[in-house]
């Protein structure tokens, strides 16, 4: 049974794997993100930049040591014509959530799974899946303050999260969940798959 390696310090990503029945060794990805969007050629479709940062971040924890399959995510949210990742600032994660409440936006989540057997890169896949967040309508500023000081929107794409506190400002999601707390685990399972591997001998 091959190791499993996480590229992402994600709790979240670190939780859908346990969730999955899965087990994966956490090693910290080393990607300047901004850099790496502001050097794709063409103007980045979500989906795009997704799975793009999430083989960036699959590739840079690669070393001879790396024995198994790695495994790297990465998150976009699209609203309104504009991509969002992380808000990282308090006030950046207020001012979207004012523009959020009572609309919709698209969560894409990249997916990218190397298979390092042996210490040397065999062969490697991606997939983007996606799911349509609805936001509630009754949210005012008030609770959007108080959110936003728990500090749990700050450092997630879109800057919400639908397994925490964040999960009750949400009316619905169409699609698939997992791809909006992070990562989904139909995508991981077709990409092992992919890549030779037995899914269920994971377990």
């Amino acid at each position: 049974m091959p190791t499993l390696y996480l590229a992402s310090t994600s709790p979240a990503r670190k939780q859908i794997l346990q969730d999955l029945g899965l087990q994966a060794i956490v090693l910290r990805p080393d990607v300047d993100e901004e850099l790496a969007v502001a050097e794709m050629t063409e103007e980045p479709a979500p989906e795009a930049v997704a799975l793009h940062l999430a083989r960036l971040k699959a590739e840079s924890v690669l070393d001879p040591s790396i024995d198994g399959l790695v495994i790297g995510g990465d998150s976009v949210f699209h609203f309104e014509g504009q991509n969002y990742g992380k808000p990282l600032e308090p006030e950046v994660a207020k001012q979207r959530w004012l523009a959020m409440v009572g609309k919709s936006g698209t969560l894409f989540s990249g997916l990218w799974v190397i298979d390092h057997s042996g210490g040397v890169v065999v062969s490697a896949a991606g997939e983007v899946s996606h799911a349509s967040v609805h936001f509630a309508d009754t949210i005012d500023e008030q609770d959007i303050h108080a959110y936003v000081a728990t500090g749990e929107p700050l450092q997630v794409a879109g800057a919400f999260t639908l397994d925490a506190r964040g999960g009750a400002l949400i009316d619905r999601v169409e699609g698939d969940p997992h791809a909006v707390v992070g990562m989904s685990g139909a995508s991981l399972r077709r990409l092992i798959s992919s890549l030779g591997h037995r899914y269920s001998e994971l377990w």
